[in-house]
């Protein structure tokens, strides 16, 4: 834990990350609470599905364009664009889906909600390359942010379930509003982190997607993507369908606390070798851990299942943003770590949809195979191009990392 300690006596760090903390629990709880809501509203699971992966579908494209923005002219005055937007869509979402307007006011709606949602996790991202550029110490901040994403999906899992399922349908989606506004405020106010706006990420500047290596990540995290939309979606309809709708968050949750402990475990080590290969190596064990929830057929048994198999996903994501920092230049660094959350989403989608069709069309547990196929051909794609993460950007390439106060 000294290494976790150490990096965030790093001036500022502690301010940012927690700032960053709160913005993004609102990221699971519009996830889940959109699914909660407008499944409680029509009682359709595709339905519910359908509208989530449109949002994620507009989040993934537009996030490679706020990263490059963010890049071109800061953080700042992006976050207060985004945040208008999205607040305005998320209003309307639910505007909709309490109305009971015609369906594809619930698809329009989502656009603007999910295209717009600030960008903060690959904004805290590239504030921890440009404070410690490509010291030793960057692995355990972003070690430390995968951590925090999995609390952020535990907490925010357990609050967006807790609070439809006590409150009123629209809670979830509430307190999501509320907590993004929170974090996504704070962040911007502390500038004296913010890394400078780089010229050449901006108007003719290359682009980080031009990288293969980058290219390799983004196959990898679209597969990835599709398993975890395929998750929220059929685990919602697994516990539903034991009579036990409020355990789904929790169900999740223990995947995420999972992911935690190994993610603890695995910033806190010096590890020797090259990280392409223990990239490869944690995807095949995440496969393995996708195919758990297809053999878990009662409650306990589920959160078993999601405890292990979440052992197995903060050491590949934690490899493949010290592999994304490593190919890239600061200058363009926020459009890579965008990118890869862009295929996340895009994955998402896919998995969301596929999820509630296959929920409805198969059960539950025979729906959560479309995640383990999707998590087998991550492994594939990082093997086969495991070359090209070899590949690195030439220091001379790289601009001064320095914060926008300097």
């Amino acid at each position: 834990m000294n290494a976790y300690r150490a990096v965030l006596t790093v001036p500022g760090a502690r301010s940012f990350v927690t700032a960053a903390f709160i913005g993004r629990l609102s990221l699971p709880m519009l996830s889940l609470g959109s699914i909660v809501l407008v499944h409680s509203r029509t009682g359709s699971y595709t339905l519910a599905g359908a509208v989530n992966a449109v949002a994620a579908t507009a989040f993934a494209a537009a996030a490679p364009v706020a990263g490059r923005l963010s890049d071109r002219a800061g953080q700042a005055r992006v976050l207060v664009a985004s945040l208008a937007v999205h607040l305005a869509g998320l209003a309307g979402l639910v505007a909709a889906a309490l109305a009971d307007t015609p369906r594809w006011l619930l698809f329009v709606a989502a656009i603007p909600t999910g295209a717009a949602f600030p960008q903060l996790s690959a904004m805290v991202r590239t504030r921890w390359a440009s404070l410690l550029s490509r010291d030793a110490a960057l692995q355990t901040a972003y070690a430390l942010e995968s951590v925090l994403d999995e609390v952020v999906y535990i907490v925010g899992a357990v609050l967006a379930t807790t609070l439809a399922a006590n409150l009123f349908p629209a809670a979830g989606l509430t307190g999501a509003a509320v907590l993004v506004t929170v974090g996504t405020v704070w962040f911007t106010a502390l500038r004296r982190t913010e890394p400078a706006p780089s010229s050449s990420g901006g108007r003719g500047g290359s682009q980080a997607i031009a990288n293969p290596g980058l290219r390799v990540l983004v196959g990898v995290f679209v597969m990835t993507g599709v398993t975890f939309g395929t998750l929220e979606v059929v685990m919602v309809a697994f516990a539903t369908g034991l009579g036990a709708r409020a355990m789904a968050g929790p169900l999740l949750a223990a995947s995420a606390g999972g992911s935690l402990l190994a993610g603890l475990w695995y910033g806190a080590r010096d590890w020797q070798g090259p990280a392409q290969r223990r990239f490869a190596a944690a995807l095949f064990a995440f496969a393995g851990g996708a195919f758990l929830f297809t053999v878990a057929g009662t409650i306990p048994q589920m959160a078993v299942a999601s405890l292990v198999a979440g052992f197995t996903v903060s050491p590949a994501l934690i490899t493949a943003f010290t592999l994304t920092e490593q190919l890239l230049p600061l200058a363009v660094l926020t459009e890579g770590f965008a990118w890869l959350d862009a295929a996340i989403g895009i994955g998402f989608a896919f998995g969301s949809s596929a999820g509630g069709l296959a929920t409805d069309a198969v059960g539950a547990r025979r729906a959560f195979l479309v995640g383990t196929a999707a998590a087998l051909l991550a492994a594939g794609i990082a093997t086969q191009g495991r070359r090209w993460l070899r590949h690195r950007v030439m220091p001379a390439a790289e601009e001064p990392r320095q914060s926008a106060s300097a």
